[in-house]
């Protein structure tokens, strides 16, 4: 297949870029796994993408090596770190509009310009074959500045002021907030922070924000505060108190279930019937119905009950509209 025929080339490009010595065919069939026939053809391959391939005869055996001029290119990184970022660039596209992947991009421009031409026709050869395409996400281009502020308020812990429309009513309100950590979830940037309206420490959605400035007052974050035990507990982006939660899945999702990481608590069991059940210890939020309405018939909620009883009011809410 061409997707294996490209990885065992790229392949083939490292082990003779490290080789100045040359590698035989015997060697280099054992290091990639195929006959000798198949590394004739690789080598072709190479030399006709341009890259300058030489061989000489030692001790009757044939080695075989780039010229001693061939290099990588001028850039700190080896090809496989390369080629990461090129992945990289790809799942940051949920980002794009942002800062974040605007920097990753002019990053990899810079790598791309220090390569020497037969590795950058190459690698754009080879990223052809392993592509991420993004999920649903949210659309940050209006939000660039609002991004870089955030940013800045949390890395100097100055108090924000900022116009906020709530995503269930639609109304607009000002509110201050000491903006503790800027949070990627679930396809979407948020800001969380102590809001000074409820005294209590909030989420709010970046692409909601609209307007902000940093005021000339500053603040500290809590000691007690753990961001990663805070997030421990949420689903989604929500955080509520943890409790725990097991959902049966039949037979259609169990599979799909068990490919998942869905929460850092989970555990995972088969039972009869070729079912699954899933163990969490996670907040009783809406991002949790959501979810597990989104299984229709496949899933069953078996605790808490109070998560039970909201599964079946929005059931029977939905069964209403119909």
């Amino acid at each position: 297949m061409r997707g294996d025929q490209l990885a065992r080339q790229w392949q083939l490009v490292q082990r003779l870029a490290k080789s100045r010595a040359g590698c035989s065919l015997d060697d280099l069939a054992d290091e990639l796994g195929c006959v000798r026939r198949t590394v004739y053809r690789d080598l072709d391959a190479l030399m006709y993408a341009g890259f300058p391939v030489v061989s000489e005869k030692r001790d009757g055996r044939v080695f075989y090596r780039f010229l001693d001029s061939f290099g990588l290119g001028d850039v700190p990184f080896t090809s496989d770190e390369i080629l990461a970022l090129a992945f990289g660039e790809d799942l940051l596209r949920q980002l794009e509009g942002t800062v974040f992947h605007d920097s990753v991009r002019s990053a990899l421009q810079k790598i791309r310009a220090g390569l020497s031409p037969e590795l950058e026709a190459y690698l754009a050869r080879l990223g052809d074959t392993f592509r991420v395409l993004p999920d649903p996400h949210k659309n940050y281009a209006r939000s660039r500045e609002t991004i870089r502020t955030l940013h800045d308020a949390v890395l100097r812990q100055r108090t924000v002021r900022m116009r906020y429309r709530t995503g269930r009513t639609g109304k607009e309100a000002t509110r201050d907030l000491d903006p503790y950590r800027v949070w990627y979830r679930s396809g979407g940037l948020y800001v969380v922070g102590l809001d000074h309206r409820s005294g209590e420490i909030r989420t709010f959605a970046v692409e909601r924000i609209q307007a902000l400035e940093t005021t000339k007052r500053s603040f500290s974050v809590p000691k007690s505060f753990d961001f990663d035990a805070w997030a421990a507990g949420s689903f989604g982006v929500i955080a509520e108190p943890a409790s725990k939660v097991r959902i049966r899945f039949d037979r259609r999702w169990a599979s799909y279930v068990e490919e998942h990481t869905w929460h850092t608590s989970q555990q995972l069991q088969r039972r009869r019937g070729g079912s699954v059940e899933l163990a969490m210890e996670v907040g009783e939020t809406a991002d949790l119905r959501s979810w597990i309405l989104s299984f229709g018939s496949g899933a069953e909620v078996l605790e808490p009950e109070s998560l039970r009883k909201a599964i079946v009011a929005d059931l029977e809410a939905s069964l209403g509209r119909y």
